[in-house]
């Protein structure tokens, strides 16, 4: 199978129903949740930095410019979250839905298994 049957294939629509736009809305929900965790993980880090710093100013400002950029970006991630479920209300789009777990896991185990089961160029396939 060539490659340009190979990419059509992916991009149509599937017996599950998937294509490119689901794949796509699948990738800013995997994009806002791993910034999100992120920003809470550079948190973490920051405070204990804080308490680790034992007095030094040098640390301790790092650490608090750590903290302030990891909240700004929790709060950048929200607001993204907050558009996006706006705008999918305004253009009758459930956008929101792809930000669950376990639709993202099925999404990527479909997507997964399609790109699997599909037929190399020199026929031989990637089982």
């Amino acid at each position: 199978m060539e490659n340009n049957e190979v990419t059509s294939q992916l991009l149509t629509v599937s017996e599950t129903g998937y294509n490119f736009v689901d794949i796509a809305n699948l990738a800013v929900a995997i994009a806002i949740i791993i910034s999100a965790g992120l920003s809470v993980f550079y948190i973490f880090a920051g405070g204990i930095s804080f308490i680790l710093s034992g007095g030094d100013e040098q640390k301790i400002k790092k650490a608090i410019h750590t903290i302030r950029y990891a909240v700004i970006g929790l709060f950048i991630t929200i607001f993204a979250v907050s558009v996006i479920a706006i705008l999918g209300s305004i253009f009758n789009f459930d956008l929101v839905s792809y930000i669950s777990w376990s639709k993202i896991t099925e999404m990527m185990k479909t997507v997964i298994d399609r790109i699997s089961s599909a037929n190399l160029p020199n026929g031989e396939t990637l089982n």
